[in-house]
């Protein structure tokens, strides 16, 4: 059902040890015939937690002073001036050692 005064989506509520219609701009239904309000929860919908990172960020050919590794993800930040170069950070792909670089 949808609020009289400014048509936005009603929603079930408990007021006064009885289910009501409840809308955000203040109008409540007096009608409180058969309102039910439940929760279901289906097994079906199970959500996977991976415990897996990941990255999605392009990769370059940088080597990482720590491990020596040739490849590391980059992106590009204005940290500085509008009228300057951004300053470009990498991480490394195998040990996760983060570093930037200025242009």
């Amino acid at each position: 059902m949808f609020c009289p005064k400014c048509d936005s989506l009603l929603i079930a509520k408990k007021k006064g040890g009885k289910n009501v219609l409840s809308c955000s701009c203040g109008y409540s239904s007096k009608d409180t015939e058969d309102i039910v309000i439940k929760e279901e929860n289906k097994e079906d919908n199970k959500i996977e937690v991976v415990d897996k990172k990941i990255e999605t960020l392009p990769k370059t050919e940088e080597e990482c002073k720590k491990c020596k590794n040739k490849e590391a993800y980059f992106w590009l930040v204005q940290t500085r001036a509008g009228d300057e170069a951004e300053t470009r950070f990498f991480r490394c792909t195998k040990c996760e050692h983060t570093w930037r670089a200025y242009s």
